[in-house]
């Protein structure tokens, strides 16, 4: 049994099916009986009884979706099956005989493992007449085979905690230690401040003339502050070149209101000609700055 993979202490089932020959069926279970020793366990049932085929010579049962479905759910988690089916060596469009490859397929989507082919041979002839009596399916091309698959070492819905790698954290920073004269030294407190002895340094005598020059607005600007063909401030400038730019703006806005042709337009309606920009204002005094809104630039 070297070939199945069973060995002492196991637990072993055999289902065989109708055209399984007797003499074969014994001596397959003398012989894992003689494997599994007294430890382990032999069991023998019926194809129609459970859903599960062994690997009895001159079995040629072919295994449905649901059968290999059942076999996949009455093995224990980490169990083997051991398959023998006839197959097709041929591609025979609408046969009811799979090819080894499909068979392999079927055993996977039962949700087994590891599915592996472990012997091919031809059929007897006790086994040919079987498959045309039972199966009534004339082939020359057919073989048998014998497939295992795993079930894997766990059932379905069960869970179990992943083991995630974490980084190790770093020790933590140790601050070096101070030394206690040289905090007093640089320690001042509120009764320092009204102590006469304590010779105070006024903070102004600590500049010097260069330190009270105000500062070229040039030399403040960034690199790029104000660079390509239209002038534009940096974000949040500080250099005063925005404050700059605006007064342009509000210079260019004064110098582009329109100006008075007659003289009169500060007199009122009455004294305004029909095309005064002024027209509908109040009168004003000579000279005084009067801002006219988009809207009457726009009427006018």
């Amino acid at each position: 049994m070297a070939d199945f993979g069973v060995s002492a202490g196991q637990c072993v089932a055999v289902v065989w099916d109708k055209p399984s020959p007797p003499e074969a069926l014994k001596d397959l279970v003398e012989k894992l009986q003689a494997s599994t020793g007294s430890e382990g366990r032999v069991s023998v049932e019926n194809i129609h009884q459970l859903l599960q085929s062994g690997a009895v010579p001159g079995s040629c049962t072919l295994h449905s979706a649901e059968a290999l479905a059942e076999m996949a759910r009455v093995l224990r988690p980490g169990g083997r099956l051991f398959l023998k089916e006839p197959v097709e060596t041929a591609v025979v469009k609408d046969s009811k005989v799979k090819t080894a490859s499909k068979l392999c397929s079927a055993l996977t989507l039962s949700g087994l493992v590891e599915v592996k082919e472990l012997h091919r041979e031809s059929l007897s002839p006790e086994e040919l007449r079987s498959v045309q009596e039972h199966l009534g399916y004339h082939s020359d091309s057919l073989v048998s085979v014998q497939l295992t698959g795993k079930k894997p070492n766990f059932e379905v819905g069960s869970s179990s905690q992943l083991k995630l790698s974490t980084a190790k954290k770093s020790a933590p920073t140790v601050k070096p230690a101070v030394d206690p004269a040289a905090a007093k030294l640089w320690t001042l407190s509120a009764n320092d401040m009204e102590d006469e002895s304590m010779d105070l340094i006024d903070s102004d005598e600590l500049l010097d003339p260069e330190d009270l020059k105000k500062p070229d607005p040039a030399s403040l600007r960034a690199p790029s502050c104000g660079e390509g063909k239209k002038r534009k401030a940096c974000k949040n400038c500080t250099c005063g070149l925005a404050e700059e730019l605006e007064k342009e703006n509000s210079q260019a806005q004064t110098s582009s209101q329109p100006k008075s042709a007659c003289g009169n337009c500060y007199l009122g309606d009455a004294f305004r000609c029909a095309s005064c920009p002024y027209l509908g204002m109040p009168a004003f005094k000579p000279g005084e700055q009067v801002l006219l809104s988009n809207s009457n630039l726009n009427d006018a």
